[in-house]
C-alpha cells in the first residue's frame, strides 16, 4: 500500500495545512483507536511539546480516540522518549506525541508508539492510513472512551532517566550547561543532572509557544558554546525540541556530533564487557566514525537514514548500540527509543569512569571532511533523485573521487528537502564536489 501521510517519524506538516489539521487529527485519533484498541478499556497516552499548536491538536486527538472508545491519558509537555517509557511502564495499548522535533513552531506532526514503547511497523501504520478515508463511526455513548491528566508523568520520567545512570556514580563536582531548546525538556532535563548532583545551568528553559528552537537547541549551537565558555562548565548538553536528540559541547566550545557520541559509547559498554553486536550508523554516518569502530575489532552496519532504520538493523544483527550523527543515538540496554537526556547521562558516565574530559574521549574518532548540503525542492523527491542529468553529475564525481571518498543523495524523510552528502579525505576537495551536485540539483528543483 501507499503511504500518504506516515513518514520516517510520524505524520508532519505545518499548522493549518494538511494534514495538520484539527479536523485530520479528530480522524486520526479515531483510526488509531480502532486499530491500535482492540476491545473497550483500551489506554493510550498523549503527550506533546511546547508548540502552542500543541493544545489544539492534544483536543481533537483526544476527540478521536472517545470516539473509538479508547481511555486517554493526557501527560502535557514531556520528552519523545518519557512518552515511550510510560507507555511501556503504564501498560498502555499505545503513547502518542505532539511534536515535529527540531522543526520551528509553524510545523507540527503526530508520531506513535507500541506497547513495548517502540515505534508502530509500517503494516500497523498502514492499516491506520487505510481507516483515514472511512466513515467516523462515532462508539455508542456507553462505550466512549474518557480522559484524564496524569499530573506527575515528568517526575517518573525524571526517575527513570536517573536509572540510567549507574548507581555507584554521581554528577558531584561538574559544571554542566544544558540547552533545552525552549521545548519539552524545560523542566526535565535540568532536574535529572541537578538531582544527580552536577552544577547545572539551564538556557532555552523559557518557552513561549512560539520559540522551540528558534536560535537553541541542538540545530543551533552558537549559544551553548557562549555559555560553556562563560561558565566555564566540563560539558554542554544540546536537545532539540521533543528531546529525543542529544549533541554535546566540550569545555573549550567544540560541536561533538552524534558519530562521536556513538563511538564514545560503544567504546565504554567494550571495555565495561556488556557490548553485543555491532554498531550501526546510518548512510550519513562519518567514514571516520566505520574506521574508529572497526579499529576496536567491532562490527559496524550502515542502516538507511531514520531511527526506526537504525532500530530495526540494531535488533536483526542483535546488537544494542546505534545512531545517527543527528544526535539520535539509541541505547538498548538503557531504553528502547533515541533519548537526549539518557544518552548525555551515558557520555558523562564514561566521563567519569575514565578519568578524561569530553574532548580527549572525542579524540579517539578522527573525522572524515565530510559536507552536507540541503537542497529544497517543490514536489515529490524522486523524479529529482532519478533525473538524469543528476545522476550523470553523481556518477562524474564518484568515478573523480575514486576511492578518496564517497557520495550520497537522498529525500529528507520530514522535510521538502534533498541531502546531498559529500565524504573525501581533504576539506576542499569535499567542499567543491558538495557543490557541484547541489548546484545540479537546484537547478532542477523548481
Amino acid at each position: 500500500m501507499s503511504r500518504q501521510y506516515f513518514g520516517t517519524d510520524g505524520i508532519r506538516g505545518t499548522v493549518g495545512r494538511s494534514p495538520m489539521t484539527p479536523d485530520f487529527a479528530l480522524k486520526l485519533g479515531w483510526a488509531a483507536g480502532r486499530v491500535l484498541g482492540k476491545s473497550h478499556g483500551a489506554r493510550v497516552l498523549i503527550g506533546k511539546d511546547t508548540r502552542r499548536s500543541g493544545y489544539m491538536f492534544e483536543s481533537a486527538l483526544e476527540a478521536g480516540f472517545a470516539a473509538a472508545g479508547i481511555e486517554t491519558d493526557l501527560l502535557g509537555p514531556i520528552p519523545t522518549p518519557g512518552v515511550a517509557y510510560l507507555t511501556r511502564a503504564l501498560r498502555c495499548q499505545a503513547g502518542v506525541v505532539i511534536s515535529a522535533s527540531h522543526n520551528p513552531h509553524h510545523d507540527n506532526g503526530v508520531k506513535f508508539f507500541g506497547p513495548d514503547g517502540g515505534k508502530l511497523s509500517d503494516a500497523i501504520e498502514e492499516e491506520i492510513e487505510s481507516l483515514l478515508d472511512e466513515p467516523l463511526i462515532c462508539a455508542a455513548p456507553e462505550m466512549l472512551g474518557r480522559a484524564r491528566r496524569i499530573d506527575d508523568a515528568a517526575g517518573r520520567y525524571i526517575e527513570f532517566c536517573k536509572s540510567s545512570f549507574p548507581i555507584q556514580q554521581t554528577l558531584k563536582g561538574l559544571k554542566i550547561v544544558v540547552d533545552c531548546a525552549n521545548g519539552a525538556a524545560y523542566k526535565t532535563a535540568p532536574a535529572v543532572f541537578m538531582e544527580l548532583g552536577a552544577q547545572v545551568t539551564a538556557i532555552g528553559d523559557r518557552p513561549d509557544g512560539f520559540n522551540i528552537n528558534r536560535n537553541c537547541g541542538s540545530t543551533h549551537l552558537d549559544l551553548l558554546k557562549a555559555a560553556v565558555r562563560e561558565y566555564k562548565a566540563d560539558i554542554g548538553v544540546a536537545l532539540d525540541g521533543d528531546a529525543d536528540r542529544c549533541l554535546l559541547v566540550t569545555h573549550d566550545g567544540r560541536e561533538v556530533d552524534g558519530d562521536e557520541i556513538l563511538f564514545i559509547i560503544a567504546l565504554q559498554r567494550q571495555q565495561a564487557g556488556v557490548l553485543q553486536g555491532p554498531i550501526v550508523g546510518t548512510q550519513m554516518s562519518n567514514l571516520g566514525l566505520e574506521q574508529a569502530i572497526r579499529a576496536l575489532g567491532l562490527g559496524f552496519e550502515r542502516a538507511k537514514v531514520g531511527d526506526r532504520y537504525v532500530l530495526e538493523m540494531l535488533k536483526a544483527k542483535g546488537g544494542m548500540i546505534g545512531g545517527e550523527t543527528s544526535g539520535h543515538t539509541l541505547c538498548l540496554d538503557r531504553t528502547s527509543t533515541g533519548d537526549g537526556t539518557v544518552t548525555a547521562l551515558q557520555v558523562l558516565a564514561a566521563m567519569i569512569e575514565s578519568g578524561r574530559t569530553l574532548a580527549e574521549l572525542a579524540q579517539g574518532m578522527k573525522k572524515c571532511p565530510q559536507v552536507l548540503i540541503n537542497v529544497r525542492i517543490q514536489g515529490a523527491a524522486k523524479p529529482m533523485l532519478e533525473h538524469a542529468d543528476v545522476k550523470a553529475e553523481v556518477l562524474a564525481v564518484e568515478k573523480e573521487l575514486g576511492a578518496r571518498g564517497r557520495v550520497l543523495l537522498r529525500a529528507s524523510g520530514t522535510e521538502p528537502l534533498i541531502r546531498v552528502m559529500v565524504e573525501a579525505d581533504e576539506q576542499n576537495l569535499t567542499q567543491r564536489m558538495a557543490d557541484r551536485i547541489a548546484d545540479r540539483v537546484r537547478g532542477h528543483a523548481r
